[in-house]
């Protein structure tokens, strides 16, 4: 019978410097390894399957001497049990590495879902907006976390910021976030409740959209300054200082002047279609283009010659302008507005300065009617009267520069 170890104490284990093996007693086979170069690790001496095993337990100091005894103890209960220790570390090892081969960022997964979806979507543009809001809010704070890692907090970060500023960018966000932890989790990226789930989960923690729309207001400039404003920004460089004039011509969205393509516009019509996919009611809107808005289109036209592309207004790289593009012009102009609230200035001078309806100026701005009052309009010549409408605007903003 091999005789029993010495049981040392902490004091005594840590004067231990003679390179080789130094039984410490407390359990069978545990020993304190001490290298030429004077450095300690625990090692435990086990029989298994008939032969003699070294189970490495960690290195000293780090690992104390009650907490090798404990290794040493657990250790040795494994291999009662018919269990090998070494065998159970390398497969976590082994698990843990293909785990690690396996993971991926937000950004990797992200861009993954795009390219397995980008097919099923029939706009093309829908690649560019996902990307463009992604890029924008949800990359900066997530993108190079592992997919796995990513909780509730992790997605409050990313929307807190904007849900009440830009509660329609945040919404959509969500939604993207959600669908691509959702294909995460089916891929096998990820385990868990989806932390981007809103009902039952983010509601409790952001107010609705119907409540943030109730007491948000877009800031719109004043209709007796919109002259001014437009002779100012006519002396603007710049592809977005062009797009801006066109929205406000247009009493259009920042979204749709952005994705406009030259395959909408009809300049022998004087019209710009805009397809259903690309607005807000998901139905064909028709624009009657002033005179105006048509020497803004040509201007973006010059352009194609040195930067040839479909959209009408690209960024420098030849894709979509982002959606704070628009708003930096107005900024820099030290204007207290924003772009979508020439939408509301274009009400306010349809209602207060002109005799054309309110459910025409409604119209134009591809608001949905009562399905009575949209049918007459339909049936009539709805077109050619907002055409009237909308030369009448274009003259109204530009009537500083026709009074010098």
């Amino acid at each position: 019978m091999p005789k029993k170890a010495k049981e040392l104490s902490a004091l005594e284990v840590s004067r231990l410097t003679k390179p080789g093996n130094h039984a410490v007693g407390g359990v069978s086979g545990l020993y304190l390894y001490v290298n030429e170069a004077q450095g300690r690790s625990w090692v435990l001496r086990v029989m298994i399957a008939g032969q003699r095993k070294h189970l490495g337990l960690g290195g000293y100091p780090s690992v104390t001497l009650a907490q090798a005894r404990e290794k040493a103890r657990a250790a040795r209960e494994q291999v009662v049990s018919g269990v090998d220790p070494i065998h159970e570390r390398k497969a976590a090892a082994s698990a843990l590495r293909a785990q690690q081969a396996t993971r991926r960022t937000f950004r990797e997964v992200a861009t993954a879902y795009i390219a397995f979806q980008e097919p099923a979507w029939k706009n093309a543009k829908h690649r560019g907006q996902w990307t463009s809001t992604l890029e924008a809010y949800a990359f900066p704070v997530i993108g190079q976390l592992s997919v796995d890692a990513i909780t509730e907090h992790h997605v409050i970060a990313v929307l807190e910021p904007i849900w009440t500023t830009k509660s329609e960018t945040a919404s959509r966000l969500r939604g993207r976030i959600e669908s691509i932890l959702d294909w995460a989790r089916v891929r096998g990226h990820r385990e868990g409740e989806n932390p981007a789930r809103w009902k039952g989960h983010l509601d409790k923690v952001f107010p609705a959209q119907s409540q943030v729309h109730q007491v948000r207001h877009f800031q719109a400039m004043p209709v007796a300054e919109t002259p001014r404003f437009l002779a100012r920004l006519a002396t603007q460089d710049g592809t977005s200082a062009l797009a801006l004039r066109f929205l406000i011509l247009t009493a259009a969205r920042s979204g749709e002047v952005r994705g406009a393509e030259w395959s909408e516009i009809d300049f022998a019509q004087a019209i710009w279609t805009i397809p259903a996919s690309r607005m807000k009611a998901k139905r064909q809107h028709r624009v009657p283009l002033s005179g105006a808005a048509l020497k803004v289109l040509q201007q973006a036209r010059d352009r194609l010659v040195a930067r040839p592309t479909s959209l009408v207004f690209s960024s420098l790289k030849g894709g979509l302008l982002s959606d704070m593009s628009l708003t930096a012009v107005m900024r820099r102009m030290n204007v207290d507005a924003v772009p979508h609230g020439f939408r509301s200035t274009f009400r306010d001078w349809v209602g207060e300065f002109t005799q054309y309806p309110s459910d025409l100026a409604e119209m134009a701005l591809a608001h949905v009617l009562p399905n009575k009052t949209e049918a007459a309009y339909r049936r009539g010549d709805a077109l050619e009267k907002r055409r009237g409408m909308m030369d009448a605007w274009a003259n109204h903003c530009l009537s500083a520069e026709a009074h010098g």
